[in-house]
């Protein structure tokens, strides 16, 4: 089935809160993988959940006898201390992170553990097909698949398979962790940046394919969005702090133009270069968020062509407000 022959144990974690609601259809899709069964742990590291999450695991469980699946307490309640606890568990050679807003396909660890045998990636990952409820749901799907929603992430858009700096969820051989540490506790956020710089550092390689195949229930409201992607920026002022030499410069763009326009609001009614200065940087962003909303709708039969500016200004208006509010909030933490 695969390139090692007998297949590798697999230990697959998921670091979870609260998913009721949703753990029925991503732990199923973990467990109904074409993976032999009993070559695959499966760790859920839930975050204290006070909903009937645990619940709901213990019925699959039953279900589905010849998994082995396993609670790991999660007191920290945030996704690396999840994770770490559950390494402290993991039997597997390979590791491979499942998200609980994430249904992955039947083959998807058959194909995590081949592209690592293949190439010798030290993190092999999929592109993050992002799919969501209602309206406004899927507008946010495609606001976040796209390059001017995100950057050049490549995981969020990207086809066939190249060499990276960061991959949605990931796959690692076991060894990596032993070589290079666990996910830094501190990052609430960005945790998985944090450790891809990291491992990149050292000289590991990381993978995308899209035979890795997932699809990601993204958020369905402006609000939620706007306080995920703020959470971002905000923590990714730590993953700069620490590692000062991966950041790339569309990372600043977001937090550049949030300060441009609250200081030229500030200063316009005072000067009037200052106030053209800035209402050339409000008409250059219409224009770029207009222009990017009418060629995403196109590309989608002309739908969400007027959800779609204001889906993209929540993503870059909330993830440049939490970078300066992160600068101010770890001020005192650039040394060291």
């Amino acid at each position: 089935m695969t390139p090692l022959g007998q297949a590798p144990l697999v230990t697959v974690i998921m670091p979870i809160r609260n998913e009721e609601a949703f753990i029925e259809r991503s732990l199923g899709a973990v467990l109904t993988q074409n993976y032999p069964a009993d070559r695959m742990q499966v760790l859920v590291a839930d975050g204290m959940s006070d909903d009937d999450t645990r619940g709901v695991i213990a019925r699959l469980a039953a279900e589905h006898p010849g998994h082995e699946v396993e609670v790991v307490d999660n007191p920290g309640r945030i996704v690396p201390t999840g994770f770490n606890a559950a390494l402290d568990r993991a039997k597997g050679d390979v590791v491979v992170r499942v998200d609980g807003h994430t249904i992955i396909e039947p083959d998807y660890v058959t194909e995590c553990v081949a592209a690592i045998a293949e190439t010798g990636a030290d993190n092999v990952g999929g592109r993050m097909d992002a799919v969501s409820d209602g309206p406004m749901g899927h507008a946010i799907a495609l606001a976040t698949s796209s390059p001017f929603g995100v950057g050049n992430s490549a995981f969020h858009y990207a086809s066939g398979q190249r060499w990276v700096d960061s991959v949605y969820m990931g796959a690692w051989p076991r060894e990596v962790f032993e070589r290079i540490g666990r996910f830094d506790p501190e990052m609430v956020r960005n945790q998985d940046d944090e450790f891809n710089y990291r491992l990149s550092a050292s000289g590991g390689r990381i993978l995308l394919t899209d035979r890795i195949r997932s699809r990601y229930y993204n958020r369905s409201s402006l609000k939620k969005l706007f306080s995920q992607y703020r959470q971002y920026g905000f923590w990714k002022v730590r993953v700069l702090q620490k590692h000062p030499g991966q950041m790339s410069a569309r990372q600043f763009a977001p937090p550049a133009l949030v300060a441009a326009l609250a200081a030229g609001a500030v200063l316009a009614p005072f000067s009037r270069p200052v106030r053209l200065a800035w209402a050339g940087v409000v008409v250059l962003y219409v224009a770029a968020n207009l222009a990017a909303s009418l060629i995403v709708a196109r590309r989608n039969g002309g739908r969400h062509l007027f959800r779609l500016p204001v889906v993209f200004g929540a993503l870059h208006i909330g993830y440049g407000a939490g970078f300066l509010a992160g600068l101010v909030r770890f001020a005192n933490r650039w040394r060291g």
